[in-house]
């Protein structure tokens, strides 16, 4: 939802329609007073996947993607996809303009909640990137840890064909096991965000960033207002 005559609060770019809904119930439920846009790019996620990285011509056309809504008058821009949320902060260090991604917040939690850290991701080129993103918000708070990397690739192909449920089902009977050794789980992709609601009896915290990385959305556009 966007108005002609105020710029929208904040601008989110997906790699999948199925966040839209996400987005905006969060926004109905948190911040209902604040106008949202979205865009979806989900070529830019499936060449990530085809190249193995984000490439340097990934990275770009994710810089121009989320530049363009910045051009649109969108007084934050948040990119909800963790392959691609270095580029976002890459962007908002050179411009000085508040680029987010959503699973910064998260990160910072995590290594606020324990010091041996599980993550869990489904698409094997988000690893990578939530490893870096979760190190550099350790050594931002100072803190040492240890990461389990856990990846349920047989069950990405799921979200593939649109079967949602069995997908996040999926996910929720792996992290029993994987919360055995750890102190808190991260959800690495903003798409297993439900499975953490079928976690609700595991003994430690189970992470996901759209709840998260939203409120940290909000309280940058209210520090603009203020």
């Amino acid at each position: 939802m966007s108005s002609s005559s105020r710029r929208t609060d904040i601008a989110f770019l997906h790699t999948s329609a199925v966040h839209i809904d996400t987005f905006n119930a969060l926004t109905a439920e948190l911040a209902p007073e604040l106008t949202i846009s979205h865009a979806v790019r989900e070529d830019l996620l499936s060449a990530a996947e085809k190249a193995g990285f984000v490439t340097a011509v990934i990275d770009l056309k994710t810089q121009e993607a989320l530049m363009a809504l910045h051009d649109q008058g969108a007084r934050v821009v948040v990119c909800t996809c963790s392959t691609l949320g270095a580029s976002a902060e890459a962007l908002a260090d050179e411009t000085g303009f508040p680029f987010l991604r959503i699973d910064r917040a998260m990160a910072d939690l995590a290594v606020a909640t324990g010091t041996r850290i599980g993550v869990a991701a489904c698409a094997p080129t988000t690893v990578p990137n939530t490893q870096t993103l979760i190190r550099s918000s350790a050594a931002r708070a100072g803190r040492d840890i240890e990461m389990k990397v856990l990846v349920f690739e047989d069950v990405w192909a799921l979200f593939r064909e649109g079967r949602l449920d069995d997908y996040c089902e999926g996910i929720a009977a792996r992290l029993v096991d994987a919360a055995c050794d750890v102190d808190v789980l991260v959800l690495a992709q903003a798409s297993m965000a439900p499975a953490a609601r079928l976690c609700a009896d595991l003994s430690i915290p189970v992470l996901s960033s759209p709840r998260i990385g939203f409120m940290a959305a909000v309280e940058a556009v209210r520090q603009i207002e203020h």
